[in-house]
């Protein structure tokens, strides 16, 4: 009885002891409440998610007009090398907002700094495991099967992108740690000028002084440390008061619970991310994940269940809008890329396939960031390795190789995959006890609290 009390008290407590009135609100006040909380976090994290692959198309469009040995070695090494760094760092930064969202949410604001400490050093220690792909990157081009002098520039290409992917640590984090605090828009200007210097430098060092590779390649690493320089200025300028408390031993307390909190995030992640279509599902996983960590932190299950409908019907919405877009229009779309009716025509082929595997974009990153926002990185992790390597992959490779549909096989088995992880985690969504949840996440915040002079207690 004295359990139950406690929890329903909890449950109808905020972390500042201020009895909670969600229930007393309208439901269009509610929801207009949310969907600017939402948007707040979601435009920048959409616009930023967008500026970094953007940085990529960029790169990728100046490096073709150099020529199409150099092209091909860009764009192999980009595709086998960095993005998987970037699924394993971006995964592991989740673990980062799951800990800041539920600390800002209890106004915990002095750990979040010690937070973001433990997160660079085990990145930093990530991206050292890292670099050997990077540093033999033509071997192991050559080992692929891939022309010498193909794997030769390729190799030149990697050492280069050894600079963006420990850039990456420092962006990937600072964001988390921002976004966590609602201190978006910072990071959308510092991407937007990136993006802005990218351009001009790419033309300077390759069109107009003909650097070649190398030139391409110092704008492109340089767009990445742009807004890190920028970010680091805020946060440790006075930008962040309340939660950089400057650098502490404290951050090195811990770490194998960030460790494995990390890897699970990274294992969750890298395994979800593809193209253009998914910076809209990406910004919408940082939402999901802000929101309910942040009312999961304050002791709110209630209003971070309804954080999780709105956020989800947004996304699913727009997914919807772009899955009959593909299907109505099809072959047409292909023809902003190119004039030749075969590849149009291979588009429009195509195009249902794309239009489903939008569609399912739009549901499975946000139940992801619903994940991270709760701390269900490791489950979630299993549930991908399952959905991709023991259904996705062999379906994919029955019906491509045996039964001779070759790439429409191979995508439809992986569509089949994505659409398991998604019943999967609709299902693990909605047989979630929240208010379970949020005693966990109390109890998280508070054994990894370390108490701070100056931050009131807020634990009772």
């Amino acid at each position: 009885m004295e359990e139950d009390m406690n929890q329903k008290l909890l449950r109808e407590v905020d972390a500042a002891g201020e009895i909670s009135v969600v229930d007393e609100v309208p439901l269009k006040d509610k929801v207009w409440s949310e969907m600017k909380k939402m948007w707040v976090v979601a435009v920048p994290a959409i616009f930023t998610r967008a500026s970094t692959f953007g940085i990529n198309v960029i790169t990728q469009a100046f490096v073709g007009h150099i020529g199409s040995t150099e092209l091909a070695a860009y764009s192999f090494t980009y595709t086998v090398f960095l993005s998987f760094a970037v699924g394993i760092l971006l995964g592991m930064a989740t673990a980062l907002q799951t800990l800041c969202g539920q600390a800002y949410g209890a106004r915990k604001y002095h750990m979040l700094g010690v937070y973001l400490q433990r997160s660079w050093i085990v990145m930093f220690l990530a991206s050292i495991i890292l670099l050997p792909i990077f540093i033999f990157a033509t071997q192991i081009l050559e080992v692929l099967g891939q022309d010498e002098d193909v794997a030769k520039v390729g190799g030149e290409v990697a050492h280069w992108i050894i600079g963006a992917m420990f850039a990456l640590v420092i962006s990937y984090s600072s964001q988390m740690y921002l976004q966590s605090q609602n201190k978006n828009m910072l990071i959308t200007y510092f991407a937007a000028l990136a993006i802005l210097i990218h351009v001009l430098l790419s033309w300077l060092l390759t069109v107009k002084y003909n650097f070649g590779v190398p030139g391409a390649m110092l704008s492109t690493v340089l767009a990445f440390w742009i807004p890190n320089i920028g970010q680091l200025m805020f946060i440790m300028c006075g930008g962040c008061r309340e939660t950089w408390k400057g650098f502490s031993l404290l951050a090195f307390q811990d770490l194998w619970a960030v460790m494995k909190l990390s890897l699970s995030s990274g294992v969750m992640l890298c395994l979800s991310i593809n193209g253009w279509e998914m910076m809209i599902a990406l910004g919408f996983m940082s939402t999901a994940s802000v929101r309910v960590s942040n009312e999961l932190g304050r002791g709110s299950a209630k209003a971070a269940k309804f954080s999780i409908v709105m956020t989800g019907l947004t996304s699913f919405t727009i997914g919807f809008v772009l899955f009959l877009f593909f299907l109505t229009f099809r072959g047409r779309v292909a023809y902003v890329f190119t004039e030749n009716e075969e590849v149009a025509l291979a588009f429009a082929n195509m195009s249902p396939f794309l239009a489903v595997s939008v569609l399912l974009n739009s549901i499975q990153p946000v139940l992801s960031g619903v994940a991270i926002g709760a701390g269900l990185q490791s489950i979630v992790a299993y549930v991908n390795l399952t959905a991709y390597y023991l259904v996705g992959i062999p379906v994919g490779a029955v019906l491509g190789f045996v039964f001779d549909m070759e790439v429409k096989g191979v995508w439809i088995g992986m569509l089949f995959g994505t659409f398991v992880q998604t019943v999967v985690l609709i299902i693990m969504t909605c047989k979630t006890n929240w208010d379970e949840q949020v005693i966990i996440a109390r109890n998280r915040v508070n054994r990894w609290t370390v108490k701070d002079g100056n931050e009131p207690d807020h634990t009772t």
